[in-house]
């Protein structure tokens, strides 16, 4: 018995230590600057760091090097991984979650392709099951890994003004799936109300839908009118690329974005 009890207690010491080195390795990674290097890298590539309020610039950086460090590069097609392309997809990732306490759990795996890909896509109907081939740009899975086009990922980011970015999108699915599932409605802000985004984004949602429907002009991509999941996706690309377009069409859904990041893009030089 005596035995068991010292067995136990050592198990549980060893982890209790083990989450403990976790943490304190997190922390140290959150806390490290990027190299001067590194740091020229990602200000060359993502243009729109300039525009990042300079308090926020450190934990920017910190939680690059914790996603660097969490998540593998795979190039695909033979496509060989720069620190260019680690650093530029890591910036755009991290500045979604530059001010809040979201963080891609799941993730670590990101696919890199030298340009668009094909991907299969499976489609039911009653018990006929069709199965179509697509060429994408970019791919989030459930609990990863994201799949990215590097030259889309690349002048997504160098165009910071369009309102259009696959690594913003891609990882806005990341962040809508930590809910248990990719339907427009993450896990949302300390102190923010479900039932207020849900009646506000449904209502931006069908405002959309029936634009798009009736052939009218949107802001917002109409791409978005294809589910819950692709609008929360678009709009988190408009909301860090275009934020006073967003603002005036769907003040609303601004702020609860505004919410959910803690940020407020209209408002950075």
């Amino acid at each position: 018995m005596v035995l068991f009890l010292t067995l136990v207690v050592a198990i549980a010491g060893l982890v209790a230590w083990y989450f403990w080195s976790k943490a304190k390795a997190r922390a140290a990674l959150l806390q490290t600057p990027l190299s001067d290097e590194e740091r020229r890298t990602i200000h060359a590539t993502v243009p729109i760091l300039e525009r990042l309020p300079a308090g926020l610039r450190a934990t920017l950086e910190g939680k690059i090097n914790l996603f660097l460090n969490q998540v593998d590069f795979i190039g695909c097609d033979g496509l060989e991984v720069t620190d260019e392309m680690r650093l530029s997809i890591a910036a755009q990732a991290c500045l979604l979650v530059v001010n809040s306490d979201q963080w891609y759990n799941n993730l670590t795996t990101v696919l890199i392709y030298p340009n668009a890909f094909k991907s299969r896509q499976q489609r039911h109907s009653g018990y006929v099951v069709t199965e179509q081939e697509i060429i994408r740009t970019g791919e989030s899975w459930d609990r990863g890994p994201v799949i990215l086009s590097w030259a889309h990922s690349r002048q997504g980011a160098a165009n910071d003004h369009d309102g259009h970015n696959v690594v913003f999108h891609e990882f806005a699915h990341q962040l809508d799936d930590l809910s248990g599932g990719t339907n427009g409605v993450p896990v949302l802000a300390t102190g923010q109300s479900y039932a207020e985004w849900e009646r506000v984004f449904l209502a931006a949602f069908d405002a959309h839908v029936h634009a798009v429907e009736t052939g009218r002009r949107t802001v917002i991509d109409p791409y978005g009118a294809t589910g819950h999941e692709e609008f929360f996706a678009v709009t988190v690309e408009l909301f860090f690329e275009r934020p006073e377009a967003l603002k005036q069409a769907e003040p609303a859904f601004y702020a609860e974005l505004c919410k959910f990041f803690r940020l407020d893009p209209a408002n950075w030089s």
